[in-house]
């Protein structure tokens, strides 16, 4: 059989599986069994397919049958126009997240080297992507997971941000040192009782840890609050992640906190997905006199 005539069963086995765009995914599974770039699978799918890899295709294929998402069959993911490697032990990033990136690079000026911290930085797209666009900031990566930080630093590496970055094991900001200009996290945001109700591909496959925020889903964002007031800069900026709904009550936790000019960014499906606000000097010096 023709690569072609694998792909169109491929597909056929997705649909059966109710696999969003099935087409495309065979295409890609194919392409990736077969060693092929986009190009390079248009020029061969008329051709005789080779049986050692209609043999790996045939495999990615009952994965994603199974619901398993291309990016985790791959072990890769494509994040503001770089690739991660991502793994069991990271969230798989979603476009959306590439909103907060947009923000944080939005608040910082291009003509100092500011640092910036990443909690829960799972693969590292955020921090990656942030100083990939800033080649004269540093950063950290914190995440309470020593495997998810071994994935961060390998695509730090990869990707060519490894000098400008430290990594640090802590729940939240247990360890941590210092001041930073601006703090961004895509915490955990799902309430737990909504676990169950997620898509096959996100309940099956992303670490439960990187999902479950709690009865009410707001959990983080306190532990996020308090732990701006202690380590930003005088006017440093906290921009962070949001569940669908929640952006008015992470604005209300940010203002109780002290923060202020709070902001609200929407993702490309016209959802409140970022809320950002900054400390103030009063609040710096209140820190610096209890201390």
């Amino acid at each position: 059989m023709r690569y072609l005539d694998h792909i169109r069963a491929g597909a056929q086995i997705l649909r059966n599986a109710a696999v969003e765009d099935p087409g495309r995914d065979a295409r890609r599974l194919m392409a990736a069994a077969a060693g092929f770039d986009a190009a390079q699978l248009i020029a061969e799918e008329l051709e005789f397919a080779s049986a050692d890899h209609v043999d790996r295709y045939n495999g990615m294929i009952q994965r994603r049958a199974a619901r398993e998402p291309v990016s985790r069959i791959l072990g890769r993911r494509e994040f503001w126009g770089l690739d991660f490697d991502i793994s069991p032990d990271v969230l798989d990033p979603r476009p959306d997240t590439e909103t907060l990136v947009e923000a944080a690079l939005d608040k910082l000026a291009t003509d100092r080297a500011a640092t910036v911290w990443d909690m829960g930085t799972g693969s590292g797209c955020i921090l990656t992507s942030i100083l990939y666009e800033r080649p004269e900031m540093c950063g950290v990566g914190v995440d309470v997971s020593s495997a998810a930080l071994e994935i961060a630093r390998d695509n730090t590496h990869r990707l060519g941000v490894a000098p400008r970055t430290d990594f640090v094991c802590s729940h939240w900001f247990e360890d941590m040192e210092g001041r930073a200009d601006l703090i961004v996290s895509n915490p955990p945001y799902i309430r737990d009782e909504d676990i169950e109700d997620l898509d096959p591909e996100v309940r099956g496959f992303d670490p439960e840890l990187a999902l479950k925020g709690g009865p009410d889903g707001l959990a983080p964002y306190s532990f996020l609050a308090a732990g701006a007031l202690e380590h930003l800069v005088p006017g440093g900026w906290l921009i962070v992640e949001v569940g669908a709904g929640q952006a008015a009550d992470v604005m209300q936790i940010f203002a109780e906190a002290g923060l202020i000019e709070g902001f609200v960014r929407r993702d490309l499906s016209g959802i409140d997905r970022v809320v950002g606000a900054r400390t103030t000097d009063a609040v710096e010096n209140a820190i610096l006199q209890e201390q």
